[in-house]
């Protein structure tokens, strides 16, 4: 079965909605991600992003560079953290770096179409050597989007829109970290078949839906470290009611590898092996295809109750007249069981009040995906939150799971 690259409901809230301007790409620097506490930790930051207009957006630095080198390298920084998809992805247009672009299996190019909820992303698949915080990935597969040197976009791409988002304004970053729970973005499914809207065999006037092995597709980069590489913990600060310009947290590599990452007393909910799936217990409805994703920038649900809002550039978003305190229970593959309670706030409100704000965790809207509820990066506020690797073991269990 095929994996979704990416469920969320929205990367970020369009740059019109919010009063803040926008700004440059950048690309190159030593910003977030300088001092991470330990050999596996990486600082994280919530804030407006490269463009000055992300709203609940997870960000880290890493560095990548020429297969084998250890000075042709570059750091970059505001690369988003997403737990629901898988690879790593930088925007052609901050990469200073000439990276080999990998063959498909017939000799030809091998480029990607990487479809999200909002649109969809084409560049071909290079390799590069990553570095984020003290663990390494070498020869890793890695899409770069929008490569000047791929520009013919097969229509079964471009067909999944309604927006391509190769620049840095369209995607809300420099790049994309997919940490989800599993190692490859397709999986067996592109091994076995040639799927349109997932790798292509790009000649320099036409590209052809291919098979990629397991060794040639975009990956999860935990799969490539030699330790710390069955999973992460994203440890975020709680957050006010009425938000905050932005906060810091950790990203933590490994589960169980190290004392700093080591298993309690959390809920141990396992996914769904094809798609990683949980089911949400909600208003009396039972969503079996539902998700835990920092990628998304609010929870997402759908909750006739609550008024949306009247602004037409938010009329998706909810508007109540009062906060609305909330409870869904989450239920794993494994018949565990965790109850998550959660508000959901007047977007109209929050984002006309705090102008200089991008961390809000009570924003919410209604999910256009039936059978599903999106627990997006409101949800990690306060909480530490482990995702574990597929068929990769812990002490609490083995992968694919999600524990908090």
């Amino acid at each position: 079965m095929l994996r979704i690259l990416r469920t969320g409901a929205a990367a970020a809230l369009a740059a019109a909605l919010l009063s803040c301007g926008g700004g440059g790409g950048g690309g190159i620097s030593t910003g977030v991600g300088t001092s991470p506490a330990a050999s596996n930790v990486a600082d994280v930051v919530v804030d407006s992003g490269p463009s000055n207009s992300s709203v609940n957006t997870l960000f880290t630095t890493v560095t990548v560079c020429v297969p084998g080198s250890t000075t042709n390298c570059q750091t970059i920084d505001h690369i988003q953290v997403d737990t629901a998809s898988f690879g790593l992805r930088i925007l052609a247009s901050v990469l200073t770096l000439t990276l080999p672009v990998q063959k498909a299996t017939d000799g030809n190019s091998l480029v990607e179409c990487t479809v999200f909820a909002d649109g969809y992303s084409w560049g071909p698949v290079e390799l590069t050597d990553m570095q984020i915080a003290g663990e390494s990935a070498a020869s890793l597969p890695i899409q770069v989007i929008g490569d000047p040197r791929f520009t013919s976009v097969p229509s079964d791409c471009s067909d999944a829109g309604p927006t391509e988002e190769d620049t840095v304004a369209t995607f809300g970053a420099n790049g994309i970290l997919g940490i989800g729970v599993f190692m490859q973005d397709c999986g067996q499914t592109c091994v076995n078949s040639a799927n349109p809207q997932y790798y292509y065999s790009c000649t320099a006037t036409a590209c052809q839906a291919t098979t990629v092995p397991l060794a040639g597709q975009v990956a999860n980069p935990e799969s490539f470290f030699a330790v710390d590489n069955n999973g992460a913990i994203i440890d975020l600060p709680s957050v006010a009611a009425q938000g905050a310009p932005s906060i810091t947290g950790s990203l933590i590599f490994g589960i169980d590898t190290q004392s700093n990452n080591a298993s309690g007393n959390e809920a141990v909910l396992t996914v769904d092996p094809n798609y990683g799936y949980l089911t949400a217990l909600f208003n009396g409805q039972t969503l079996s295809q539902s998700f835990i994703d920092t990628g998304s920038n609010g929870n997402y649900f759908d909750d006739s109750n609550i008024p949306q809002c009247s602004e037409s550039d938010l009329s998706t978003f909810y508007c109540p007249v009062n906060s609305q305190s909330l409870t869904a229970t989450l239920q794993g593959a494994n018949g565990m069981t965790a109850a998550v309670s959660f508000i959901a706030g007047n977007a109209q409100t929050m984002l006309a009040d705090s102008t200089t704000f991008a961390v809000f965790p009570e924003l919410a809207g209604t999910n256009p995906v039936s059978g599903s509820f999106d627990f997006g990066l409101p949800f990690y506020y306060g909480r530490r939150v482990a995702t574990a690797l597929e068929l990769q073991t812990t002490s609490a269990g083995t992968g694919p799971y999600i524990a908090f």
